[in-house]
């Protein structure tokens, strides 16, 4: 008689072993001392017709502000499955300042799920405040493959450079999503939602 169940522990077996592939690509990398990202970043007014709405990925998007950063990468999070994954492949938690501090970092626990960036900590190594300003979650939507190859290999612990544009976003269902155009905010709408035009890895 035909085992029903080898197919089943065959399916565990390498959902199991992707699962660990996946999890030693991102595996952290370690981090030189101090604040590896000093600046906060550059969010600019867009020249000319940068600010003119665009499709991308059956979405329509509206160009806000230029934006440019250097941080440390908190923490990372792939989605496949919610309702924006076809645009916004991966957050990102970054951190700069005080933020890209291990001495720092090593004193906050820092997580994230269901699209937001969450911390805590037993006693405060940096002001609350300054934590909320020198942190963020950002969605990500790759302008083009190699972007995309980028971020798809970018470990936490590395310290990225990025530029692009803050933008909102409208579905063809009408959801939509907008960028947050702060740094010292927090809770729903905190987050950034950007374009990214280029990505590097400096660390």
């Amino acid at each position: 008689m035909l085992n029903r169940r080898i197919p089943t522990v065959w399916l565990l077996l390498v959902l199991g072993l992707w699962g660990a592939w996946q999890a030693w690509q991102q595996r952290s990398v370690p981090t030189s001392p101090g604040s590896v990202a000093p600046d906060p970043p550059l969010q600019t007014a867009l020249d000319g017709d940068a600010d003119a709405s665009f499709e991308a990925r059956g979405w329509t998007l509206k160009p806000l502000a230029a934006f440019t950063l250097q941080a440390r990468v908190l923490s990372r999070e792939n989605y496949r499955f919610d309702a924006i994954a076809s645009l916004v492949p991966t957050d990102l938690a970054l951190g700069w300042g005080r933020m890209s501090d291990s001495a720092v970092l090593d004193q906050i626990e820092i997580s994230q799920r269901g699209r937001f960036f969450y911390w805590r900590v037993r006693q405060f190594p940096i002001p609350e405040r300054e934590i909320i300003a020198s942190a963020a979650n950002m969605h990500l939507i790759p302008a083009d493959d190699a972007v995309a190859d980028t971020l798809a290999a970018v470990r936490v612990g590395q310290v990225i450079g990025l530029r692009g544009r803050l933008v909102e976003a409208r579905a063809p269902n009408g959801l939509t999503m907008r960028s947050s155009l702060r740094r010292d905010d927090s809770g729903a709408g905190a987050c950034e939602l950007i374009w990214v035009e280029a990505l590097e890895v400096l660390q």
